[in-house]
């Protein structure tokens, strides 16, 4: 069994209340500092406070999405949000300061602390003391849409499925089973858009007071200083989005061509993506999740014992929970547990192909988190997401080689390596249309509903509206972006994973050249955290952070030179 590390700060058994909690932020502030040793010290409390935190959040999140009808945990996770942070913030911005005015911040090691620091100071700039209600309010309201997704199914014949079960019988060879089961999560879908407006109206409204109150003209001015983008603006984004535009959407236009020749159609309906166009049933690369488990710790092994042996340790210490049930909240993600220095998986499987790949993805997460464990403050393990998302993406691609462990049906591993490089182009045109859609909903904080399904039409048919006729069905295309959680949860979090995928086509490039310096490059990388500028990570891995239309272009036929060979 693994267990946290040992505290020299806070007692072992904490119970965390802010009546407990309050003595050590007093403490911290009160502390004084006489030399650059005694700083250090104060950093490493200060650190481990916040890792118990951490990882106590981490937990109330996790038992909330995994059960989001438990009106007790979600009252456990409320109070956390509503009782404790919102008096750790004015502490923190205390700290904050107490650091960056201390007269020995200067002797600090500039290399070893230099990224944190720049964070700090960022912090320092942005904290308003009226912004911690709103923001409390924020990650309140947010978490309804946990709720009201959660709670979505569909019967189809005389059975009962979430909506990720249903999305299954898309891949289904008969048509008229794929239509229904589109039609009916659709419907499913549409029945609640109203009361996901009107939350996203609200978040809307609470987002851009935030960000008006930090003295700037908007939302998406506020996030990127927010969320750290000292690597690259706004306009960069709009100039990648060009560049997916250029270089990607072309190439996915003629798979779609190619599609609708073999299945035969005239056009393309919302229901013919997933089918396989051989004609062949969906492929089932495992029976149910103990079995997609056990077949990625076998995966993993194959690349390095070390991998294998961190999804074993996540096994015996039951950190998955990866089978798709009603009530519980949709989508993937790997929680990294702060202190304990292991995460924890969560998914939706409905034995797909799709849930070999968000294993695949989130074992590459839960890799950099056991990576970054041993890091000596817990803020050098706060990744941006554009290397967070380089970790996961790249185990994509890493892992293919060892697909026969999951098919052993040497076709059924052509297929599967074909679908996955045909999903990571179609990423790219979809991270464009989330992320443009999000720049222009919050340069423009006023707008109507009526206006923003027009925004995102026009912008999600820039970049082929999937290649799909909608014709038929204009409100399921208006309101897509609904079934985007980072919408609603985490503003502006999506660029990343365009930027991140072009990076884990680099590493997959090199480490075909050169699998043992390829694997090592990436995982070097990945052990530095957040201790180095976003470039100098990725230079770690041997790779470039460019996302120009000439890098897009190199690498989108390098991926299309590995489907053409497939």
């Amino acid at each position: 069994m693994i267990s946290a590390k040992e505290r020299k700060y806070i007692p072992a058994q904490l119970d965390i209340k802010w009546e407990t909690l309050e003595p050590f932020y007093q403490e911290l502030s009160n502390r004084p500092i006489n030399s650059v040793q005694e700083l250090e010290h104060w950093l490493h409390d200060r650190s481990e406070l916040e890792a118990a935190l951490e990882e106590d959040f981490a937990w109330r999140y996790i038992r909330m999405t995994c059960d989001t009808a438990s009106e007790e945990l979600l009252q456990q996770f409320q109070y956390f949000a509503t009782e404790i942070e919102p008096k750790i913030a004015p502490f923190n911005n205390e700290l904050n300061k107490k650091l960056i005015d201390s007269e020995y911040v200067k002797q600090l090691d500039e290399k070893k602390y230099f990224i944190y620091l720049r964070s700090i100071k960022k912090s320092l700039e942005l904290f308003r003391e009226e912004n911690i209600p709103v923001q409390t309010e924020i990650q309140v309201e947010q978490q309804k849409y946990q709720s009201i997704t959660g709670a979505m199914s569909v019967t189809i014949g005389d059975k009962e499925f979430t909506l990720e079960q249903a999305a299954a019988l898309l891949k289904d060879t008969d048509r008229a089973k794929r239509q229904e089961a589109w039609e009916k999560i659709t419907a499913r879908r549409l029945q609640d858009k109203q009361p996901l407006n009107e939350l996203f109206d609200l978040l809307m409204v609470l987002r851009h007071k935030v960000a008006r109150n930090a003295d700037f003209e908007n939302f998406r001015n506020y996030m990127f200083q927010a969320l750290g983008r000292f690597d690259y603006t706004p306009q960069d984004c709009y100039a990648f989005h060009e560049a997916i535009e250029k270089e990607i959407v072309p190439i996915l236009r003629e798979q779609a061509q190619k599609r609708k020749e073999a299945l035969g159609l005239d056009e393309l309906k919302p229901w013919d993506m997933d089918v396989d166009i051989t004609g062949k049933p969906a492929l089932k690369p495992f029976t149910d999740g103990a079995d997609l488990v056990n077949k990625s710790i076998t995966c993993f092994n194959r690349i390095s014992p070390y991998l294998g042996e961190r999804l074993e340790i996540m096994k015996a210490n039951g950190l998955f929970d990866v089978e798709s049930r009603k009530g519980k909240a949709p989508g993937g993600y790997n929680y990294p547990l702060a202190e304990t220095g292991a995460p924890f998986i969560f998914m939706n499987s409905a034995n797909t192909f799709r849930d070999l790949t968000t294993m695949v993805h989130e074992g590459g997460h839960a890799v950099h988190t056991f990576l970054t464990a041993d890091l000596e403050l817990n803020d050098f393990k706060h990744c941006p997401s554009e290397v967070a998302e380089l970790a996961s993406m790249s185990m994509e691609l890493i892992s293919m080689d060892n697909w026969d462990v999951y098919f052993e049906n040497e076709e059924e591993l052509k297929r599967a390596k074909r679908d996955q490089l045909i999903d990571v182009l179609k990423t790219l045109p979809w991270v464009a249309v989330v992320d443009q859609f999000q720049h222009w909903l919050y340069t423009n904080p006023d707008h109507t509903d009526e206006q923003r399904t027009d925004a995102w039409k026009q912008i999600f048919e820039r970049f082929g509206a999937g290649f799909i006729d909608w014709s038929e069905y204009p409100e399921a295309e208006a309101n897509l972006w609904q079934k985007q959680l980072h919408i609603f949860e985490v503003p502006f979090y999506y660029i990343e994973y365009g930027m991140a995928q072009l990076g884990a086509i680099a590493v997959w490039k090199n480490y075909k050249e050169n699998p043992e310096k390829g694997l090592q490059q990436y995982l070097d990388a990945l052990k530095l955290g957040y201790t180095k500028t976003i470039k100098e990570i990725y230079e770690t891995a041997g790779i470039k952070f460019d996302f120009s239309a000439g890098y897009v272009k190199d690498l989108a036929e390098f991926v299309k030179g590995e489907l053409d060979k497939i």
